[in-house]
């Protein structure tokens, strides 16, 4: 009977009523859809990471820590053969997407026709390794993404890729075609004093070392001039033939980077030693089996006596779970709004519903009613109002949610140089669905409890001649 009471009472004013379930479905709507948006951003930031960076990354003890100062003598010996123990294991291997050897350096790049130089931060990778991690997509959310060509070849070890900002400031921007790519200004002279090299050393180191391998292939696009320090601290230079320039993410970045032929940065950075990997990097069919890769990779490491470690991406991408941090924030901030307006209108509404009803209120505690029983009929209202309101916006916030998808729009996120899909996540959502729905109802329920407690401490003499 009270639900029956309830239910009746809330169409007696249907405009007022109107109202307020509007309001309650438009921050149904709002929480819905910034949080699919938020899904989506997170479920995208995770997935643009690990195609780049790879699930877990074995390194030698201490690199992590202490490698970017001198990246060469931590170097994994025998590379190959921990790539083949680790690709080989049996709890591994079915896990396994990619598995590839990296190495890290850094040092200075030289365009001598110009006499223009730049240090540079360079990654040496195996170029169809790299184009199947780029394809990884656990939660196909690029579905209808596109992969620009890489630039690279497995069988060409003098190519490399710079980026736009590396390009522009060492003068290779009409070379490699450009666009919006200012010219250079004229170089400044400035004299060099005894104590400093002169650039002229670095071009003559890269002559002596294009002359001593003729086996090298001609160049078919601009060269720079590498010059690196092996493990040894001998100065080193390799010839790079720049096959195309693509923007990164981070200014910072974008003027200093370097991608090169996994082979090409091993002679950079060990000449004539032994060739090492800096890192190898594992990237797995699914994350969710991360932990259990990690922890065997540590049991293998230890049964071989390998001076080795494991890091996850999220270790190894502080900017990752900073982002989340960020959007979840964000999500809190405006679901705590939301909350606060569906609050404030749902008491305004009952406050008014109890004003007009005040005789009524005091007719039925005239005839019987408890307290307990006026206070019950409010807060059934606020339930059913948050109930129904809350329903209408979680089912509109779905139906505009496919019309977003719908759009295929595409945008550049932060520290990302290619556009992307643009979508909110409407799959695997129902813990936000029902979270969003029981907030709301709840928020409903509460915010009815004030004019109800009201309501129900009202004198009965007093009510029955309130006018």
């Amino acid at each position: 009977m009270l639900w029956r009471i309830a239910f009746r009472n809330i169409f007696r004013n249907r405009r007022r009523s109107l109202m307020t379930l509007l309001a309650i479905a438009v921050g149904a709507v709002a929480l819905v859809l910034f949080g699919e948006f938020v899904g989506f951003i997170e479920v995208a930031l995770k997935v643009m990471t690990i195609e780049r960076a790879g699930h877990l990354a074995v390194f030698r003890a201490g690199y992590f820590d202490f490698g970017g100062g001198n990246p060469a003598a931590f170097g994994i010996d025998d590379y190959q053969q921990v790539i083949r123990w680790i690709a080989e294991d049996p709890e591994i291997k079915p896990r396994l997407n990619v598995i590839t050897p990296t190495v890290s350096l850094g040092g200075i790049a030289g365009n001598f026709t110009l006499n223009a130089s730049k240090t540079f931060f360079g990654v040496g990778l195996v170029p169809s390794d790299r184009e199947r991690m780029l394809r990884w997509d656990e939660e196909q959310v690029f579905r209808r993404r596109t992969w620009p060509r890489f630039g690279l070849r497995d069988d060409d070890e003098s190519r490399g890729v710079v980026g736009v900002g590396l390009a522009r400031v060492l003068g290779l921007c009409q070379e490699l075609g450009i666009k919006n790519c200012p010219p250079r200004p004229p170089a400044v002279t400035v004299p060099a004093s005894k104590d400093e090299a002169e650039p002229a050393d670095i071009a003559a180191l890269a002559r002596a070392e294009r002359e001593s391998s003729p086996s090298q292939p001609a160049a078919d696009g601009p060269r720079l001039d590498l010059l690196a320090a092996t493990a040894a601290g001998a100065p080193n230079v390799v010839s790079l033939v720049v096959a195309g320039a693509e923007p990164q993410g981070a200014r910072e970045l974008d003027e200093n980077f370097i991608a090169m032929h996994f082979a090409l940065a091993q002679k950079l950075l060990y000449g004539r030693g032994e060739p090492k990997a800096t890192a190898i990097v594992l990237q797995l069919h699914h994350t969710r089996d991360m932990a259990k890769v990690r922890a065997r990779l540590q049991a293998l490491f230890r049964e071989r006596h390998l001076d080795l470690e494991a890091r996850d991406f999220i270790e190894r991408q502080p900017f990752y779970s900073q982002a989340l941090e960020m959007f979840d924030t964000i999500f809190l901030f405006i679901a705590i709004i939301m909350g606060i307006i569906v609050l404030f209108t749902v008491i305004n509404t009952m406050g008014m519903s109890v004003m007009e009803r005040t005789n009524e209120i005091g007719t039925s505690r005239a005839l019987g009613v408890r307290r307990s029983g006026i206070r019950q009929v409010f807060v059934l209202e606020g339930a059913m109002l948050g109930a129904m309101g809350a329903t209408v916006g979680i089912v509109l916030g779905q139906i505009i949610a496919m019309i977003f998808n719908a759009a295929n729009l595409t945008w550049i996120p932060p520290g990302y140089a290619a556009p992307v899909p643009l979508r909110v996540l409407t799959s695997g959502i129902g813990p936000l669905l029902g979270g969003a729905w029981l907030g709301l109802v709840l928020m409903a329920t509460v915010a009815a409890v004030v004019p109800a407690n009201r309501a129900a401490r009202l004198k009965v003499v007093d009510a029955l001649r309130h006018v």
